[in-house]
């Protein structure tokens, strides 16, 4: 029987070591990422080249499809630090 794992990977250290645990645990792993309109997206900006170099050291096999789900609507419903312009 197949093992899956789902990782919500944002390309950040945090989440690229929990896929590397992923791999190492499971059959297949997908990956899902969250654009919520976050000013800082340079984890977003990293996850495909941090998975085509996943791809390129494991293969194909146990790294399946990646789904970024975008969610900016959400980040304009409040007046966040996350979302908002800088006002420095």
């Amino acid at each position: 029987m197949s093992r899956t794992a789902v990782v919500l990977f944002s390309g950040g250290q945090d989440s690229t070591t929990c896929l590397a645990a992923a791999l190492k645990q499971y059959d297949a792993v997908y990956t899902v990422g969250v654009d919520y309109g976050q000013r800082h997206r340079v984890e977003l900006e990293c996850r495909e080249r941090i998975r085509a170099r996943i791809e390129s050291i494991l293969g194909t096999h146990s790294l399946k499809d990646d789904l970024l789900l975008d969610l900016k609507a959400f980040g304009q419903l409040s007046d966040c630090a996350l979302t908002k312009p800088r006002s420095d």
